[in-house]
Order: structure tokens, then sequence, then C-alpha cells
């Protein structure tokens, strides 16, 4: 049986944390070896991963994700490395499936979000275990990329692609990862079964938050790399179609009110029910996840509402990108 080293990088999750190695622990597939990187945290999240059988790796000062899993992955031991997060809360067959997948086609190997959110009472905590769900899956056999959510690698894979990229964005380390990866010749796969359960935490704001900064890194990471318009993961086709259709909604019925004419306000209800139509499997798992009450919430808040910040984080890492590119000592 391969040993599986669990790698988890935390900064101030000391609230999530336990529930997080308690899930590990509990899980289905027994060889494990459970490393924490604590990356500087001010909280008590060190007297609490103490508590449970793990080595803890203790960073004096705060490095990033990416230099705590690279750190996490220089001290383990298995043959098989799992990143995930903690605040993310592993379903009991998470590495058993996954473990599974490896062994039937030898390829890296992700997960997804569960669609119901660990903190399944806050609606916006719903609204994004959903939409990473449904598209992190859309192309689960050809993904552009494994999330560290959940992404199982051979440590020789690993050591060989060299690890994440410490001296990049804030964010996106597994996106950059997986396409060095695939430029490696390395085949990815997301498997439906193997799944967490995020601990979001969101309130209206940090869910527009999320939505520009996400966004922001995105635009500035996909216009270097030439893949702009690709549909990959959350940064879907369907996403770019929903902000258009918003832009283009509202235009037409701004120009509707300012001369009013019937035929453009009968084009934007148009453009809306053909967009509503291309979401409408975004909105099965909605309804599944937390039924049409939430469904309709969570329908008019993708429609109406998350394309602000998207269109937020478009223009900002517009703007950052051609920065840099015209003066490379800036930073983000």
């Amino acid at each position: 049986m391969d040993t599986v080293s669990v790698v988890i990088p935390n900064y101030n999750n000391g609230h999530i944390i336990g529930s997080c190695l308690e899930s590990v622990l509990a899980s289905s597939h027994r060889a494990l070896e459970i490393i924490v990187v604590d990356d500087g945290s001010t909280d008590n999240s060190k007297e609490i991963i103490k508590q449970y059988p793990c080595t803890l790796i203790q960073l004096e000062q705060q490095g990033g994700a990416a230099h705590a899993r690279n750190q996490g992955a220089a001290r383990a031991q298995g043959d098989l490395l799992f990143f995930t997060d903690s605040d993310c809360i592993l379903q009991p067959d998470c590495l058993k499936n996954g473990l599974l997948a490896f062994s039937r086609q030898s390829m890296v190997v992700g997960g997804t979000y569960t669609p119901v959110a660990y903190d399944k009472d806050n609606f916006y905590s719903m609204f994004q275990a959903g939409f990473v769900h449904f598209f992190e899956l859309k192309n689960a056999q050809n993904p552009d990329y494994i999330a560290t959510h959940a992404l199982l690698i051979s440590t020789d894979t690993f050591k060989k692609t060299g690890g994440f990229q410490e001296d990049f964005l804030p964010i996106l380390e597994d996106v950059e990862f997986s396409h060095r990866l695939l430029e490696q010749g390395n085949a990815l796969t997301t498997c439906e079964n193997v799944l967490v359960a995020h601990n979001f935490g969101y309130d209206f704001s940090q869910s527009l938050k999320n939505g520009l900064t996400k966004t922001r890194y995105w635009v500035e990471y996909s216009i270097g790399n030439k893949d702009l318009l690709r549909d990959s993961g959350t940064a879907s086709h369907e996403l770019k179609i929903n902000v258009a259709s918003f832009c283009l909604f509202w235009g037409l019925m701004g120009l509707a009110l300012a001369r009013p004419s019937l035929l453009l306000f009968s084009l934007g209800i148009f453009l809306l029910g053909c967009n509503m139509l291309i979401q409408r499997k975004l909105f099965v798992i909605f309804s599944q996840a937390g039924g049409m009450l939430f469904a309709s919430k969570a329908i008019g808040y993708y429609l109406f509402i998350y394309p602000l910040p998207i269109l937020a984080g478009t223009i900002l890492g517009t703007y950052q990108f051609f920065k840099k590119k015209n003066d490379p000592a800036q930073s983000s």
C-alpha cells in the first residue's frame, strides 16, 4: 500500500485546522503521513496542531502558501503527496478514490469542493462551493489545472517538476504548476469523488472581494500566458459569457429607457433568457445543493451581482499586466 504524505499549509486557521486534521485521520486510506506547515500564524493554530499525531513545521515568518507547500513536500517520506488546505475537510473516501484513479491511470489526480459548503448555513459560502464544484468538474477528463485543495501527485513527479513557484503572484500557483506539469508531458484528471468540504466563512463583501481578487490575478497571468479566453476551470466560458451578457443586458435596458423602445427591451429579455439557458447546468447544481429557494437566490446573485467584481478584476488585472510590462520593477 502506497504511503501518502498529506501536506497542509496553515495560516491563522485555528478555528478549523482541528476539524481538517480529524478528517484526514478518519480517512479510509490508513497509510498516511500528515505534515502541517504553519506559515507564521499569530493565532492559536500551533497549539491545536500539536494535539494531533502529525509533523508540524513552524515557519517564523509568513512566506506564502507555495513556500509552505514546498517546505512540507521536502520533508515528506511518502511515495505520494496529497495537497489540501487547512480550511478543507476531507470526505472519508477522498484519498482512497484518488488512489484508485491514480493507480488506474498513473497521472496527476485532482479533486474539488463538495457542492455543499462546510459552513452550509452561509449563502455566500454555498454559492461559492457550488460554483467551484461545477466548473472544476466540467472538463474533468482534460482539466486545464488541478487546484491545491485536493491534488495527488507522486513525490518523484513533484520533485522533477520543481514544485510550486514561490516568486509568483499571491495566488494561482496551482494553475502555473499545472501548466508546467502539462508542458512536461504529465496527464491531469479531476475526479468527482475526490472531495473536500470547504469552510469559506464568506459574507457579502468577502464574496465580492474573492471574485475581484481571483479575477485580477487570473487576468494578469492569462494575458501573459496568452490564454485569456481558454475554458479553464472557474475561469470558464460560461462565466465569461455571463459577464458579457450582463454588460449587454444593462446596456440594452439603459438604451430602452433613454429612448423608449420595445424592440431594445425585448432584445434585452431575449439575451437574458439565452444566458440563463447557457448557465442551466450550474443552476441545477445550486438546486441539488440547497433546494429551489437557494437556487433562485444564487441564480439572481450570479446573473446580476457577481459580474461586477469580475468586471472590476478584469480591468485591474489588465492594468497591472501592462503596468508591469512597461515597468518590470513595479510590483503588484
